[in-house]
């Protein structure tokens, strides 16, 4: 039977999850957070950024794990071959707005990379809030995955 990384790599069960979660951060967003905090025994933030190209705003709705005061998230983008949009709107300007549940937070953002000492802690913590996905993610791509931890300023 095959694992749960690999059938969510199946081109039809990657539309539906899209258009799930799609769905999921609308909810989230209109209800101010009232709805969609956990998902599937997840947690989840909506994660505002300005457009790195655009200057646009940009929502996103992630699921992070909590260390201390900040949250870490994870640019896996589902194990694609390049990180996320929301990923190079951080690297560009790492000042954002995060909203957990209906408080919504300004921190920066951190990115944590392979020679990071930290990283395997956090890759570690972020796998274990999340069933394990991310390192179904990581062997589905070429590229190391890039943490990111958001601290609240």
């Amino acid at each position: 039977m095959p694992s749960l990384g690999r059938i969510e790599q199946l081109p039809a069960v990657k539309a539906i999850g899209i258009q799930f979660l799609k769905a999921h951060q609308e909810v989230y967003v209109r209800s101010g957070g009232r709805i969609g905090h956990r998902l599937f025994g997840t947690r989840n933030l909506i994660l505002r950024t300005v457009g790195a190209k655009t200057g646009a705003q940009r929502v996103n709705a992630l699921t992070y794990a909590p260390d201390g005061d900040s949250f870490v998230i994870v640019a896996s983008n589902g194990g694609a071959a390049k990180s996320p949009g929301w990923y190079h709107n951080l690297r560009a300007r790492p000042e954002t707005e995060v909203q957990v549940g209906t408080r919504r937070i300004p921190a920066r953002a951190k990115v944590v990379l392979g020679d990071d000492p930290d990283r395997d802690r956090l890759w570690r913590l972020v796998n274990a809030h999340n069933d394990n996905r991310y390192r179904g993610y990581q062997r589905a791509t070429d590229r190391v995955i890039p943490i990111v931890v958001l601290s609240p300023r």
